[in-house]
This record gives structure tokens, C-alpha cells and sequence, in this order.
């Protein structure tokens, strides 16, 4: 069996779908939406050899070259939007993949060119669901960076984006709602009786970070997992728990006296946990906004003796640009970051030395496949056994080349 298709039971794929399946791509996730649809049709490829000649009943969307469909929201000269969908989706199982943070896009307005915000991304996805007219079997949306994902919480007299967001994709037939490392997954309660599944990529970072660096040592002597605040300290705990490693965390102190670029500024950064010296060190989280608070935190690491420090995040959004993380990387503070293709990141960013991409489009196409199918996605969220597995070959590799000692 070829290897993409040994880590699952293959028989999953060889039951009846829902309905043809049918993928939307939204502005700004074109590239993700091509390699997701190349991975579906292998999927596709392999149905076809192993169901009996003749018997296609089990393949969706048999009689198409691809799954993707082709929709898209023009724009008037005011701004105003309307969603289109060129290809038929009646009785189809859709799947539409939305990046809200693809800043990248432009509209034309008025004569200039406006880039997108989440908010115009949001509207053209209710807009594509609209047009869809309650033909599609399903619909099913792909929403990594969870829309006003940080506006989860009421703790003051303020909106709560991200609920209201979630009840109105449900209220125009959304079934299913697939997010990565939402910021708070509890967000969730706001559809009690609704499908929403909050994916973690943490298999894929770790993947992404052996593949680059050959020279780690994964044992408690040389290498451990930090926590940079309290609200990421549940996915530094899995990290820690499924590699056998300490773990230490920050808590930051903030000035809640005053509010600088929409939160309270950091004052200082408070180390718990055991010695980092000559350790390398493993920190987790799920956006880099600023990136500010990460580079202080390896500063922190430093003035502790730590070795090397390696950032994850599943949402690279740099806000305020690379100079720091540049800079930070030649003084020898950080050494990589980690990330995934789940949003739009900048040329430049993907060029940078220290950058280490995870590609998600293969899992992605997992889920979809498997979603399509009717079946369960326990499998698939739970990434212990891929871990060991990982971790096992890595070793061997390791004491193949000599870099370890057994």
C-alpha cells in the first residue's frame, strides 16, 4: 500500500459518501485548495483500485478531473459584494476553505485598492453559502484561523464576535465547522447542537521541526517544553507529556491601567519551572501576532542559559513585520519558528532562514475525505501513536549517522 495511505485504515475510504464531493477555495487560499485537491484525487485514485471493476459507486465525484469548484464574489465599484458559483453543486457534500486572515487580497473600491480584512473575508464566505441556495446535500466550512477567534470571552461590556459568528453559519445550514488550535475551543458552546471540530497540528510542527533539524536531542537532559503564558500551557502539557520532557511556563505581568494596540502592555515576563540551562527549549503557541512577547520570552530563556529555543505557532501573522525576528536570529536568540500554511504569510517570511513551514494540505485532505465518508475523526485528532512513530524513526535515523548513542 502506498504510504499516504497507510496511517488510517484504508477501508474508511471505501464506504458510500454523502454526496459528491465538492471543495471551494476561497480568495486567498487558492495554493492550499490546489494541493488539498491533489491529495483528494490520490484519494480518489486509490478508491478506484480497490474497489471491484466496474462497482464506482464508492469514488465521489468520479466524473470530475477535480473536486474544486469554481465560485467566486466580484465586487462593485462602491465595495458592494455578491457571491457566484459557476459549477453545479446540487445533492454534493461541500467543503469551503476560508482564510479570514489572507490580508494579501485587494478589492477595488472607489478606485483604489482596499486588502481585505477578516470582516470582508467572513462576508464573502456567508456570501458563497448564500449562493449555494440550499442545493448543496451538505455544507461544510474549513475556517483554520477561527473568525474574532480572540474575541471569544465577555469581560466587560463588549460584543462577542466570535459566538455570534459560529450561530449564524449554523443558522444558514453549516453542518460541520473544522478550525485549527482555536484560541479557545470552549467558543464552541455557543452552537451546543452544532458540528465544530477543533483540529490541532501539533503532529505536523513536531514533523516539520525533525524534518529541518537532525541535531536534537529528545530526551529530558538536553531538551524541554516552556509554556509562554498560561493560556497555551494545555498544548505545551501535550507536547511534554507525549516526548517525556519538563515542562516550565511565563506568566506575564500586565499593565491593566491602560490598553496599547487594542490589550494591556506586558510589563515583565515571571519564569516557573525547572533550570534551562544548556537545554534546548520547545515553546508552543497558537498565533504570533506582534511576535514582541515571543522574542522577550527568548531573551528571558537566554538570560536563564538556555541552548537553543524553538518557537511553534499554528497562525504566523507578524504584524509589525520580520526586522525583529531577523535581528533576534543573527544575535543567536532565536533559532527557528515553526508554523503552519494555515493563513497567508508574506514572501518574505517564507524565505527567512529561521522559518520552518508545516504543510497542512495533506491532513487537511484527510479530514475532508473522511468527513466525506460519514466516519469517524478520532483517528485523526488524536496524533499520539503518529507522534511515537515519529519519534521512533527519528532515533534510529539518529544512531544510523552516528549523531546518537544507544
Amino acid at each position: 500500500m502506498s504510504d499516504f495511505v497507510s496511517t488510517w485504515n484504508q477501508d474508511t475510504f471505501l464506504t458510500y459518501p454523502v454526496g459528491p464531493l465538492g471543495l471551494v477555495a476561497m480568495r486567498g487560499t487558492e495554493e492550499l485548495g490546489e494541493k488539498v485537491d491533489k491529495w483528494l484525487i490520490r484519494w480518489r485514485d486509490h478508491t478506484e483500485e480497490s474497489t471491484e471493476p466496474g462497482d464506482m459507486s464508492t469514488t465521489p465525484g468520479v466524473t470530475r478531473q477535480d473536486f474544486l469548484i469554481k465560485a467566486y464574489c466580484p465586487r462593485f465599484g462602491n465595495g458592494e459584494g455578491k457571491g457566484l458559483i459557476k459549477d453545479t453543486v446540487r445533492g454534493y457534500d461541500m467543503y469551503i476553505l476560508c482564510d479570514v486572515g489572507a490580508y494579501n487580497c485587494t478589492y477595488n473600491m472607489y478606485g483604489r485598492d482596499v486588502p481585505m480584512s477578516p470582516d470582508d473575508h467572513f462576508s464573502d464566505l456567508r456570501r458563497i453559502i448564500a449562493a449555494m441556495s440550499g442545493k448543496a446535500k451538505r455544507i461544510n466550512v474549513i475556517m483554520p484561523m477561527l473568525y474574532e477567534g480572540r474575541q471569544h470571552r465577555r469581560s466587560s461590556r463588549e460584543s462577542l464576535d466570535c459566538a455570534m459568528m459560529l450561530q449564524e453559519l449554523v443558522r444558514m445550514g453549516v453542518s460541520n465547522i473544522i478550525t485549527f488550535d482555536a484560541h479557545d475551543p470552549r467558543v464552541q458552546n455557543a452552537i451546543p447542537t452544532g458540528g465544530f471540530e477543533n483540529v490541532m497540528p501539533s503532529y505536523q510542527i513536531f514533523k516539520a521541526l525533525l524534518k529541518k533539524d537532525k541535531s536534537l536531542q529528545l530526551d529530558k537532559d538536553h531538551l524541554m517544553v516552556v509554556s509562554p503564558d498560561e493560556g497555551a500551557i494545555d498544548r505545551n502539557i501535550f507536547y511534554a507529556s507525549v516526548l517525556g520532557l519538563d515542562m516550565g511556563m511565563f506568566y506575564k505581568r500586565r499593565d491593566y491601567t491602560r490598553i496599547v494596540n487594542g490589550r494591556n502592555p506586558i510589563i515583565a515576563h515571571e519564569y516557573i519551572g525547572d533550570s534551562v540551562e544548556g537545554k534546548d527549549v520547545f515553546v508552543a503557541d497558537d498565533i504570533i501576532s506582534s511576535g514582541e512577547s515571543v522574542i522577550d520570552l527568548a531573551r528571558e530563556l537566554k538570560k536563564r542559559k538556555a541552548r537553543r529555543i524553538f518557537a511553534a505557532a499554528t497562525f504566523p501573522l507578524f504584524t509589525n513585520g520580520l526586522d525583529t525576528y531577523n535581528k533576534a536570529y543573527e544575535e543567536g536568540v532565536i533559532d527557528r519558528v515553526i508554523s503552519t500554511n494555515l493563513t497567508y504569510r508574506t514572501p518574505e517570511l517564507r524565505a527567512a532562514p529561521w522559518f520552518v513551514e508545516a504543510d497542512m494540505s495533506k491532513y487537511i485532505s484527510y479530514i475532508i475525505a473522511t468527513l466525506n465518508h460519514d466516519r469517524s475523526l478520532s483517528n485523526l485528532l488524536n496524533p499520539y501513536d503518529r507522534i511515537h512513530r515519529l519519534l521512533d524513526r527519528y532515533h534510529q535515523e539518529q544512531v544510523a549517522n552516528g549523531t546518537r548513542f544507544v
